[in-house]
This record gives C-alpha cells, structure tokens and sequence, in this order.
C-alpha cells in the first residue's frame, strides 16, 4: 500500500495595519486596512472571515511576529473568505 502525502496548507497570518488607519483619518481616505498573509502573497481587504480553527499570537515587546512589524496576528492553517 502506497503512503500518500497529504499537501501541507501554509499558514496565513492576518493583521491589522495601524499606519493605514492613520493614513486613512489623516487623508479622509477608506483604504483597506486588514491584510492577509499567505507566503510572500499579501491581500488586502475590509473584511473576512475564517472558515476554521485559527490563534491569536501576541509576540511581546522583544520582537515583532511579522517582518513588516506586526506584533498581533491571527495565525490560521484554514481557508479564509475575503468578504469586502
């Protein structure tokens, strides 16, 4: 019997992004402000939802979680639904 190799799904981390809020007070402006990272992919967006389990990671005052600064995400294996 063969072993079948079941495709991993990478782990999709979403964020708030402080600096569009502020931009978007600032300039009277909408833009999105959540994004959603999965590898080097990121989308953007107003809304979404998790289709399954997921954590909410809070990586301290030593380091951020994300490259890009974040030190909040949610981190989830699921599929996600971008829904605006």
């Amino acid at each position: 019997m063969k072993n079948l190799k079941m495709k991993k799904s990478k782990t999709k981390y979403i964020h708030v992004n402080q600096h569009k809020i502020r931009a978007n007070r600032k300039h009277n402006l909408n833009d999105p402000v959540i994004t959603i990272k999965e590898g080097s992919k990121n989308t953007y967006c107003h809304e979404v939802a998790i289709k399954g389990p997921s954590r909410v990671l809070y990586g301290g005052n030593d380091k951020p979680i994300l490259r890009c600064g974040a030190r909040v995400v949610v981190a989830t294996e699921s599929e996600v639904e971008v829904l605006k």
